[in-house]
């Protein structure tokens, strides 16, 4: 993204803070809650990587307990990587950067709303991420978006990531930023701003992407075959729901953290937010657009399917009303009462076929008429 300036919003409320006191242990755990599941592979750790950042470059490989105190002596930050720690993994990290109890609870358990929250002098962000599934059909039950969460501990001289969910990897986003020293340069709150600028970027890219199936299921509602889409857009409105909680919360955290003054977050910095807050709420309104269009198209294919149907009653009911006339004659010469009308006359079996063909023509061509065949 390129920076963008935006009209200045309204006034906002700081960043709540919790103070910090005690051991960083996490709480009881409450009744029914469970640690999301790591889906690590068997053996492999929860630290993807870790790195001491000086002066906007990266220094030689250090260990994870090391990392800290040597960001600490150099006067630079370290940037450890986490995918999927455990509630014990993540309990000693704690210990090891003073983390708030609170904010690991939330890395440990994860299924968090987008939030920004601030205890003492570092900061806490949560980011739902989102992936488009890719398939060969919209069917009504095709998945269509797939989310995750990226969890941001941010302060003076450390920067934590927690991913959970396979997409959204961070290891490209490390590299780029890599060979971006000016922006390093400013901090640990760059990389805050990183994470949050691929977060949105890939919001853009699976909003494209659901912009192509809203196109084909309009497509095919107003197509002249008949079509059963109701079940295709519903599904398509439960997947656009779980884009939309990922995209919607995110716009108070971001007008935060580009309007409000934060401690670990340096003036230079806020412009790069402002512009990722631009495009977050580009994308907001265009899922918001997206929902609406849905619930259109919704309702032009109920409506549809009611015409369809009433159509097709009229036809049902204009054949059983030709058929009603050699019914009834039938019906009625089908008594066999000994005197009635020309039952001894000669061209009586062909005047009765004369009328029933006659009378069925006349009903066709008036119901053909009236729209109704």
């Amino acid at each position: 993204m390129t920076t963008g300036e935006t009209s200045p919003a309204a006034p906002l409320e700081p960043p709540s803070e919790v103070p910090l006191s005690g051991p960083p242990t996490l709480r009881p755990r409450p009744a029914g809650r469970q640690p999301r599941t790591p889906t690590r592979r068997a053996g492999v750790g929860a630290v993807v990587d870790c790195a001491v950042y000086v002066d906007g470059r990266r220094q030689e490989p250090v260990a994870p307990e090391d990392a800290l105190h040597v960001a600490e002596e150099r006067n630079g930050f370290v940037w450890l990587g986490l995918f999927a720690p455990t509630e014990d993994e993540l309990s000693a990290i704690a210990e090891r950067y003073d983390l708030h109890p609170l904010a690991v609870e939330d890395a440990v358990y994860a299924h968090q709303r987008p939030k920004l929250e601030r205890y003492d002098d570092a900061l806490f962000m949560v980011f739902k991420t989102a992936t488009y599934v890719e398939h060969e059909e919209l069917t009504a039950t095709s998945e269509v978006v797939d989310t995750g969460e990226v969890m941001v501990f941010v302060g003076e001289r450390y920067v934590i990531t927690v991913r959970h969910g396979e997409h959204n990897p961070l290891t490209e986003l490390r590299h780029r930023l890599e060979e971006q020293r000016d922006l390093l340069c400013l901090g640990s709150s760059a990389v805050l701003y990183a994470v949050a600028d691929l977060v949105v970027d890939t919001f853009v890219e699976v909003a494209a992407a659901v912009e192509e199936d809203v196109d084909e299921l309009e497509a095919s509602v107003f197509s002249p075959e008949r079509t059963d889409d109701i079940g295709r857009l519903y599904q398509l409105k439960r997947e656009l729901m779980a884009l939309r909680r990922a995209v919607s919360p995110l716009e108070v955290p971001l007008q935060k953290l580009a309007e409000r003054p934060i401690d670990v977050v340096p003036d230079a910095i806020r412009s790069y937010f402002r512009d990722v807050l631009d495009h977050a709420i580009r994308v907001r309104d265009q899922v918001n657009g997206f929902d609406e269009l849905l619930t259109s198209i919704l309702q032009a294919s109920l409506a549809r399917t009611s015409m369809a149907d009433n159509e097709d009653m009229r036809k049902i009911s204009a054949y059983a009303g030709i058929i009603a006339v050699p019914t009834a004659i039938a019906g009625i010469y089908g008594m066999n009462f000994e005197h009635m009308p020309e039952l001894g006359w000669r061209w009586g079996y062909p005047m009765v076929w004369l009328i029933i063909i006659s009378a069925c023509v006349l009903l066709y061509r008036g119901f053909k008429r009236n729209g109704w065949l």
